[in-house]
């Protein structure tokens, strides 16, 4: 039996497998209109859509709009990290790199740190940050994954393995292995995708060691370019968008999933796998993808690009499930939470700018801005909203990626490469209170039965 075949149904009638897929769709049907009769908030969202008040954090804050006499009113977003304004973090920074690595630092600790205090915590970072060789062939470069995002989760539970204190869930042990995950995860991931270059599609096998004193941006460029150039803007570019993608709240799918696994007990290589596993869903991690997939679609049914009635008569295509994937979605248009502006992608969208300067990519910088400026208001119309829908920081960051040349298998390992560290902030944040495992409850909506006495003969 080859691997094939291992994974197939091949001794038994196909018919006998529809007939049990027949049977679990029926039996998994529940009446929607319970979840209105027993005020079940579905997805954890109230009738407005908000979240669902689940715990406490002093990691992040995600603001959409401002309490004025009871009523909420719109703004700009606003995203804080430790009670810092993002925004500010960003432009006031003296740094022109490791400002990724100052970030973490302050999601982990609190605090900004001094120059002595970040120097520190970057030489731990790059003494953890190395994978032995073994480790490279053994388990990275084994059953390759086409989806990388499964490639990571098995080099992480693999890890486990090569601790000597696992299921030690202390504070100091379990800060040291968030710091070895933050500090291997973009290895993982280069590596990751430079093995399944070489196994699936046939390319040249190219596993580098990091550079000693460069960044975390510096060094995912170094390592999956076959150069190892690249410019001070591009660095910087992926800098601010590991920033801007490091932590998002504590309500988000993954980072809920990190406090849930994580009250359970289990540890930080399960925790962090079952991250991972959330963010690799295309509601949650993937999206930036289909906005890059969209746009592939719409250059290629608009002539002039320039042309607004010609690009908003399609989009209305679009919402009208009519084009492109028939869901009748403008991808990376609309958040849960911000309503006027989404920060990530006020700032991305000024460096995505400067990029395609760069590239020579203004043209389809135009087309970005076109569609952003018109679909919000479009989308509004169509669904008959009062909310305003902006831009998410989705929308530029695929179109960022692809002029920085990271292929879009490593998107969502990307997302994850910078997610890390607020997920182990997270993590250590509900170890350090020492909450209750995490227990919500379902509603009870089937019917009690009893059981018949069954005879040889009711099986024929």
């Amino acid at each position: 039996m080859n691997n094939q075949e291992m994974m197939e149904l091949s001794t038994v009638d196909k018919s006998d497998f529809e007939e049990l897929v027949k049977e679990c769709t029926a039996s998994g049907i529940i009446d929607q209109n319970l979840y209105t009769e027993y005020d079940v908030k579905r997805g954890l969202r109230d009738s407005n859509g908000n979240g669902v008040l689940t715990g406490l954090t002093e990691i992040s804050d995600v603001l959409g709009n401002q309490s004025v006499h009871g009523r909420k009113i719109p703004v700009d977003g606003e995203l804080y990290f430790q009670g810092y304004n993002v925004e500010e973090l960003i432009k006031r920074s003296s740094l022109d790199r490791f400002r990724f690595e100052e970030a973490t630092y302050l999601l982990l600790f609190g605090v900004l740190p001094d120059k002595d205090q970040l120097d520190r915590f970057i030489r731990i970072l790059t003494d953890l940050q190395e994978l032995s060789g073994a480790f490279i062939r053994d388990v990275i470069m084994k059953a390759t994954s086409t989806n990388l995002m499964n490639s990571l989760m098995k080099s992480i539970l693999s890890l486990y393995s090569y601790d000597e204190k696992p299921d030690d869930i202390s504070i100091p042990n379990v800060l040291r292995q968030s710091l070895q995950l933050i500090a291997k995860m973009p290895l993982l991931s280069v590596y990751a995708y430079q093995s399944y270059r070489h196994f699936k599609l046939d390319g040249t096998l190219m596993i580098k060691n990091p550079k000693k004193g460069y960044s975390t941006a510096e060094n995912i460029l170094y390592m999956l370019r076959d150069d190892g150039d690249f410019t001070e803007l591009e660095a910087k570019v992926l800098d601010i968008c590991l920033v801007l993608h490091a932590e998002h709240g504590g309500g988000n799918n993954s980072t809920f999933t990190t406090h849930v696994v994580t009250s359970s007990g289990t540890d930080t290589y399960s925790a962090i796998a079952s991250s991972i596993a959330s963010l690799k869903g295309p509601k949650h991690g993937g999206a930036n993808l289909k906005v890059q997939e969209m746009f592939t679609d719409i250059k290629a049914h608009c002539s002039d690009w320039d042309n607004k009635d010609e690009i908003c008569t399609y989009l209305n295509k679009i919402l009208d499930k009519e084009a492109f994937d028939h869901a009748g979605l403008i991808y990376g248009m609309g958040h849960a939470v911000y309503t006027n502006s989404d920060p990530r992608a006020v700032i991305l969208k000024k460096f995505a700018k400067q990029l395609s300067e760069e590239k020579g990519m203004q043209k389809e910088f135009a087309l970005y801005e076109l569609v952003e400026s018109e679909a919000g208001q479009l989308i509004m119309n169509k669904r008959k909203m009062f909310k305003p829908v902006c831009a998410n920081v989705d929308f530029y960051s695929g179109f960022v990626y692809t002029m920085l040349g990271i292929p879009e298998e490593m998107f969502t390992p990307m997302f994850a490469t910078s997610r890390i560290s607020g997920w182990c902030a997270h993590r250590l944040e509900e170890l350090v209170n020492a909450g209750k495992i995490i227990r919500p409850a379902y509603k009870y909506v089937g019917h009690h039965r009893h059981m018949l006495i069954w005879t040889r003969d009711n099986y024929g």
